[in-house]
């Protein structure tokens, strides 16, 4: 019987199929480390143009932010001038009102009355005063109603008293001050 030793061309083709697992499993490292290398330089690539993008973003807040203090400072000074013009003209409206009061407050006053102080806050007028009678005090509160720039006379206080020979009513009424529907319009 012959006998053939098969035993080195095994052993030859075990070394191959060993060399070439080994570069195998070198190439797939390389390719591997090749692969991990390039996703985390592309993921930094786009972590850093997403950096980039927020801090536009950022700078463009920042802006936007400067631009809407700057236009709520513009409407605080442009509601103070729309005061300011409403005061103003409030004024012009009301200059010639105190005119027309003073010829109201004239023109009411019957004879055997006279005024001691008179005192307005917002549209109430307060007349203090003396007269001779309480009938001139009731004739002073019907002119003062019927009057087409005060209304609502309210009279709070009547005190008579002597002084020397003669009885005097000392007096205080109040009253509202209007305008009249044609004034109203303008300036009368």
């Amino acid at each position: 019987m012959i006998y053939i030793n098969l035993m080195p061309w095994r052993e030859r083709q075990r070394k191959e199929r060993q060399q070439q697992f080994y570069v195998l499993v070198g190439l797939a490292v390389v390719v591997g480390v090749a692969l991990v290398f390039a996703s985390y330089t592309y993921m930094g690539g786009r972590i850093e143009h997403q950096n980039q993008r927020n801090q536009m973003l950022q700078s463009e807040i920042r802006t936007l932010d400067r631009q809407i203090a700057r236009i709520r400072q513009l409407d605080r000074e442009r509601q103070r001038l729309v005061e300011r013009i409403e005061v103003i003209q409030t004024l012009q409206a009301s200059r010639p009102e105190a005119v027309h009061l003073f010829d109201q407050i004239v023109l009411t006053l019957p004879q055997g009355t006279f005024y001691q102080e008179l005192r307005q806050q917002g549209n109430r007028i307060r007349l203090v005063g003396r007269s001779e009678s309480n009938a001139r005090i009731s004739s002073l509160m019907r002119r003062v109603d019927a009057s087409p720039w005060l209304r609502d006379s309210q009279l709070e206080i009547i005190e008579t008293r002597q002084q020397g020979r003669l009885l005097v009513r000392d007096f205080r009424l109040e009253a509202r001050q209007t305008r009249p529907r044609s004034a109203q319009g303008g300036d009368s």
